[in-house]
């Protein structure tokens, strides 16, 4: 009779980090196509997370999250990054109109010890596909940009990190009164990502 083992998906705090940045990269460029910051000829389709997703073609908005995502990777592996926040603005008064607010949890065990868990690739993926079939149908539940916009990236830190000199201090731009759709969240079981997007209640303005 012939032994056979179950293969496992071994994660480890490295893995994980490229994990989550790589969805950020992904998210941060569905989130501007489907908002429509840039204009739809600007992007690109590929095959990712077993979707179609699309991908900004303007250098310099490639290199801005090209940057960004190397950073956020630096800051999960350290276990240092709790959130992250996409943040839409008007561009001609600054107005903050949407927040995309991600949420990191990190597993403290693995980052002081360098322990590996255990979960399937495909399981993730699936969990990201959910989250991100969620910012492609936003235009059915948050309201319409009318306005030329654009966007920020906010890091929230811990406190003893090493900020590079590209990165400034900001304020949290939050909106007054927001309304919130909690959207799915997904979890490698080292770093648990939740997502919310909050936006601007027009009702509050007429009252």
């Amino acid at each position: 009779m012939g032994s056979r083992t179950a293969s496992k998906d071994i994660i480890t705090l490295r893995g994980s980090a490229a994990i989550v940045s790589e969805f950020f990269g992904y998210a941060a460029n569905s989130i501007l196509y489907n908002r429509g910051i840039y204009p739809e000829e600007s992007f690109t389709k590929v095959k990712k997370y077993g979707l179609p997703m699309l991908l900004t073609q303007d250098e310099g908005v490639k290199s801005f999250l090209a940057g960004l995502t190397s950073q956020l990777t630096e800051w999960l592996e350290a276990g240092k990054l709790q959130r992250v926040v996409l943040v839409i603005m008007s561009k001609a008064t600054s107005e903050v109109l949407e927040r995309w607010n991600f949420s990191i949890e990190t597993d403290a065990e693995v980052v002081e010890k360098g322990v590996i868990k255990e979960k399937s690739d495909k399981e993730i993926m699936r969990e990201i596909q959910a989250i991100m079939r969620q910012i492609a149908s936003s235009i059915t539940y948050l309201p319409c940009l009318d306005e030329p916009c654009v966007f920020d990236v906010l890091a929230y830190t811990d406190k003893d990190v090493a900020v590079p000199f590209t990165w400034i201090e900001s304020d949290a731009k939050l909106i007054k009164d927001p309304q919130m759709v909690k959207l799915h969240s997904f979890d490698t079981k080292i770093h648990k990502v939740d997502t919310l997007v909050s936006y601007k209640n027009d009702d509050w303005d007429e009252q």
